[in-house]
């Protein structure tokens, strides 16, 4: 993967990390998780990928998770709370070609709850989430689905079919936007990884198939 080249928010000093080509295809920025940094090895793995078929990868940190890179231990906020965060760095990024938003897990719940506000204003071209946090575990009465209903913006989830936030069978009874298409990945858990000796995939299978998946679905909603 490219050296990371590091920029940061004017007003916070919040780091960005961005890796891949400046004329890329297109760029993705992504949020992390709610318990895991921007250069965590998961998102540092789809990361790598997501390079290597051609796009310019941009990553920041939520407020709350670069404080504890200064020792300051703070609680994720509810997810509603860290919009406008999102919506900051999508003004910071200063994309000039085809933005796609999205994350893990929390991030890409984020993400897509400003989507459609920037998908018409024609700030992007689509969403991306790795992982989507459909309920919490273990509580699946607890659905986080309602805006997906209406979503207008493309979107890809890349989701594990054994992903306690969300599962295969749980996921296909759920009243999702009819732009939502979804990437199952056999035996995958949260962070997409499958159990090789019950699925007979590897991570790192699992991790291309997300990269080739995104790039032909990117290739096909941006508007040239």
């Amino acid at each position: 993967m490219p050296s990371t080249r590091v920029s940061f928010f004017r007003e916070t000093q919040m780091p960005i990390l961005r890796d891949g080509p400046e004329d890329a295809f297109a760029t993705i920025l992504l949020a992390h998780g709610a318990g895991a940094p921007m250069d965590s090895a998961a998102m540092n793995g789809i990361t790598g990928v997501l390079v290597g078929v051609g796009f310019c990868v941009a990553r920041f940190e939520f407020l709350y998770m670069a404080s504890r890179r200064q020792g300051v231990r703070k609680p994720p906020p509810k997810a509603e709370l860290l919009q406008d965060e999102y919506r900051k760095a999508v003004d910071e990024l200063g994309a000039t070609g085809p933005l796609i938003i999205g994350g893990k897990s929390m991030g890409g719940r984020v993400a897509s709850m400003i989507a459609d506000a920037h998908f018409a204003d024609g700030r992007i071209a689509g969403l991306l989430c790795l992982g989507y946090p459909f309920h919490p575990p273990a509580k699946p009465q607890q659905l986080r689905t309602a805006h997906l209903a209406e979503l207008k913006t493309p979107t890809l989830i890349c989701q594990g079919t054994r992903d306690p936030f969300g599962t295969q069978g749980e996921v296909s009874s759920y009243d999702l936007s009819d732009q939502i298409e979804i990437l199952w990945l056999n035996d995958g858990d949260h962070d997409l990884k499958p159990r090789k000796k019950v699925s007979g995939f590897s991570t790192a299978d699992h991790l291309n198939s997300v990269a080739r998946t995104a790039e032909t679905w990117s290739r096909r909603i941006i508007v040239t």
